[in-house]
């Protein structure tokens, strides 16, 4: 589990074809490894890797086909940004918000303008994710724990203050970006304790399955 909060700004060392899937080296800037043993897990943009080898500037982490086909990591060059953040230990503040590194999708920036001292940003989700994306909740782009200011249909709006810019990724967004987005935890389990209730397991949450069951007006 993570909280969103990135801890450092690393670089991608090395990409290396490996039995039909990648072996990533990762350099890790200014992330405090001294408490990092091989097998912990360390979220990449959001992306939850394992620790396969610890090289002192950083670690190794293999990457399976099931990540590659469903997160950026295929967008991944030699000197590529990622978000860093270790996993959560039980006396770990809370800044954020229950992130699992389970990436449920890719997005992509449409615009990005400034506001006073902030950059609001526009994201298109994938169609199916959007249900799951609600005004002033809580939502993680690339590993960052951020606040949804406005949602219209699958896209959504995003604040980001100067300390986020200056300390992740996001100040090198530019529109047709793709990024790693997970949706609040809560949501998705929220769904399926509904369908499962509901005997309609499979069918997913629509607008009018919200209707009939009382949680959206016609």
């Amino acid at each position: 589990m993570f909280t969103g909060i990135i801890e450092s700004i690393g670089r991608i060392a090395k990409v290396e074809p490996c039995g039909g899937d990648i072996r990533l080296e990762v350099e890790t800037g200014t992330l405090d490894l001294s408490d990092v043993q091989i097998g912990d897990s360390i979220a990449c943009n959001g992306v939850c890797l394992t620790a396969t080898q610890l090289t002192g500037k950083g670690f190794w982490a293999d990457v399976s086909q099931e990540s590659l086909e469903h997160t950026t990591i295929p967008n991944w060059k030699v000197g590529s940004g990622i978000n860093l953040e270790k996993a959560l230990t039980a006396n770990s503040r809370l800044g954020g918000h229950i992130v699992s590194g389970h990436v449920d999708g890719v997005g992509t920036v449409i615009s990005r303008r400034k506001d006073a001292r902030s950059e609001r940003f526009t994201i298109a989700a994938p169609d199916d994710l959007a249900p799951y994306i609600a005004q002033k909740g809580s939502i993680t782009v690339d590993g960052t724990s951020l606040t949804v200011n406005k949602v219209s249909g699958s896209e959504f709006e995003l604040n980001i203050v100067p300390h986020t810019l200056e300390h992740t990724i996001i100040g090198d967004y530019q529109a047709g970006r793709e990024v790693n987005l997970e949706v609040d935890v809560i949501a998705r389990y929220l769904e399926r304790l509904l369908l499962a209730r509901s005997g309609d397991e499979g069918k997913g949450i629509s607008m009018e399955f919200l209707a009939e069951h009382g949680f959206a007006k016609d």
